[in-house]
């Protein structure tokens, strides 16, 4: 028997799309599939229980076959409304995120965050392609809600605002720095 914590694995689809014209990303063909749907198939076999944070169109998501839940926060409060209202939802000590534009994320995303989380005593381990960090693919202990909740309570908006008060860990992930890419214009999309 592993050591390994159970991981509750979030796509955050609950943005406005705003440099896609105001397009659902997560609902945008890709291959002949939702983009979201790409990327359920890479997180699904990393997770022990995935969610799907959206706030618009909740039954083209639900028919993914997964439980959608909108943000608690109004008003299109960004990622960490919806890391937040994961965390509420979550039934598992950890707690993964990655966004519902970036279908080529790593197979092992999860399971070297949380090998970093683990050895680091860390709060929350963030992925990193060279001097570049990812802050939507990260990995955070369930005991941070009241933190996150205080911080958008008072009008914090910004993750690495957030990240700053917290003891972070960044994971190298130089070897699979494409599989960050996202896609938020029309054009990115063709290129596909």
């Amino acid at each position: 028997m592993s050591d390994r914590m159970k991981v509750t694995g979030i796509v955050l689809a609950g943005g406005l799309g705003r440099r896609m014209g105001g397009m659902d990303k997560g609902l945008m063909p890709l291959h002949g599939k939702p983009m979201i749907a790409h990327v359920i198939e890479r997180l699904a076999p990393q997770v022990d229980e995935l969610l799907v944070n959206a706030n618009r169109n909740p039954e083209n998501y639900a028919s993914l076959g997964y439980r959608v839940i909108p943000d608690t926060m109004p008003g299109y409060a960004g990622p960490l409304a919806g890391l937040q209202t994961g965390l509420a939802e979550a039934r598992n000590e950890l707690v993964a995120t990655v966004p519902c534009d970036s279908p080529f994320l790593p197979a092992d995303l999860v399971a070297r965050l949380q090998a970093s989380l683990q050895a680091h005593d860390a709060d929350l381990a963030v992925a990193r392609t060279f001097d570049q960090p990812h802050p939507v693919f990260c990995l955070c202990r369930h005991t941070l809600l009241p933190h996150l909740t205080a911080f958008l309570d008072h009008g914090g908006r910004k993750i690495d605002a957030w990240y700053a008060t917290l003891k972070v860990i960044e994971v190298p992930f130089d070897d699979e720095a494409e599989a960050f890419m996202n896609i938020n214009t029309w054009q990115e999309l063709q290129g596909a």
